[in-house]
């Protein structure tokens, strides 16, 4: 692992840059929103746009970068990241932020792309799991950083948009100096989704309902905390915790779904996210409260990846990469509905009828995932189950496809 950081380093600052970033905006746009006094309907269509420009990045993001190449792609979409950062701090109406927020989903987008595909021409098969496990760490410990720095004083209230902005200038500096020179690079292919729902429905189910769990925590807990009388910055805490113990919960919940059907692995971690969820809506204060959170957050957020993997048993080698972006696109759909349900169910519900529709949610996985263990059987060999963070989840299948190209009949003993 280490040798694998060494060799890209310049590449995974520019990347911890970019998730630090990143999760320093999505938070503080929330708290930000709410001091000004838009509604929680005002900021669920502020976030949801994120996730819109996304949709659109996945797909025009790879053609620019086909046509103008990595380097001269990356410096403008970096540009306009940090202009972006730049105009919340200049403007306080919602409709600006709002066009904001859809240049940023698409621009991180195509920055996600383009780090990816560099990392993946460093990966081979001897330092592709470190790769992975560096970048996984680099994506989460990121954007919990990028969270918790939400709680540090801004009396004059532009301070922490323009350190997003200097965040995003900076990553400039290592991905540009990098001694790795870019790859050649095609956009990739894309699986139908109706090919991809008859091959794996469940992928696809739980692609779009995790990733409106998991943008509806993300998009709403903020909202949750100021709702239980929380400062900013402690409701900013409740974010840095969930993402921690769902980044931690990952590797073992991977491990187990490597030995046992996938299906009952999902179903068993919806159904007890399910009970957290309603254990939440009881309202647990103190140290319970974190408790409570961590738990949910820990059988909650590995589903994503569980659902790659299990689609991956299914496909055919070339498939991969191809069904990748195709669940990234299912993600962004269900991430940009529930940025709308989030901060809608706290308004219309409370902060208790908030964590029930997240519990409703997360039964419906459960529901879908025990359903589908009753209709096909079990794969008998299945690949490795691969950590992947729904934020910034862009080329992932790129860099979990092994490289068949190595005949291992002519490798030495």
């Amino acid at each position: 692992m280490f040798r694998a950081l060494q060799e890209s380093w310049t590449l995974f600052l520019g990347l911890l840059l970019l998730m630090i970033s990143n999760g320093l905006l999505v938070t503080l746009l929330t708290l930000r929103g709410a001091e000004l006094g838009f509604s929680q309907t005002t900021i669920g269509i502020m976030q949801a746009c994120y996730p819109l420009g996304a949709l659109v990045g996945c797909v025009v993001a790879p053609r620019l970068i086909e046509q103008v190449g990595h380097i001269r792609t990356f410096g403008a979409l970096a540009s306009l990241c940090s202009t972006a950062a730049l105009i919340h701090m200049l403007t306080q109406d919602p409709f600006s932020w709002s066009a904001m927020r859809f240049l940023a989903g698409f621009c991180f987008t195509g920055l996600y792309v383009i780090a990816e595909s560099w990392l993946n021409a460093r990966a081979q098969n001897q330092n592709r799991a470190a790769i992975l496990s560096i970048y996984f760490i680099v994506q989460t410990g990121g954007s919990a950083s990028g969270v918790a720095m939400v709680g540090l004083p801004d009396p004059t209230g532009g301070l922490l948009f323009a350190m997003t902005s200097i965040l995003v200038s900076i990553c400039l500096v290592p991905m540009l100096i990098t001694r790795i020179q870019a790859p050649d690079y095609s956009a990739p292919d894309r699986l139908s989704i109706r090919t991809l729902i008859g091959i794996s429905p469940m992928a696809v189910s739980g692609a779009v309902l995790n990733g409106m769990v998991q943008v509806a925590l993300f998009v709403g807990l903020p909202l949750y905390g100021l709702a239980l009388g929380m400062s900013g910055g402690q409701a900013a805490s409740l974010l840095v915790i969930v993402t921690l113990s769902g980044a931690v919960s990952q590797f073992p919940i991977g491990w187990l779904s490597d030995r046992v059907d996938r299906r009952l692995v999902v179903a068993g971690a919806s159904l007890i996210g399910t009970v957290l969820f309603c254990l939440l809506a009881l309202g647990p204060s103190g140290v319970w409260l974190y408790v409570t959170l961590a738990g949910m957050a820990a059988v909650t957020f590995p589903i994503y990846s569980l659902c790659v993997a299990h689609a991956n048993d299914r496909l055919l080698p070339n498939q991969i990469v191809p069904a990748s972006g195709t669940l990234v696109m299912a993600l962004n759909v269900g991430s940009l509905t529930g940025a709308l349900l989030g901060p809608a169910a706290i308004r219309v519900f409370g902060a208790s009828g908030f964590m029930i529709v997240m519990a409703g949610l997360a039964f419906i996985t459960f529901g879908i995932a025990w359903l589908r263990t009753s209709r096909s059987a079990a794969p008998l060999e299945t690949g490795p189950t691969t950590a992947i963070a729904a934020v910034g989840a862009q080329g992932i299948g790129e860099l979990t496809q092994p490289d068949h190209s190595i005949d291992p009949r002519n490798e030495t003993l």
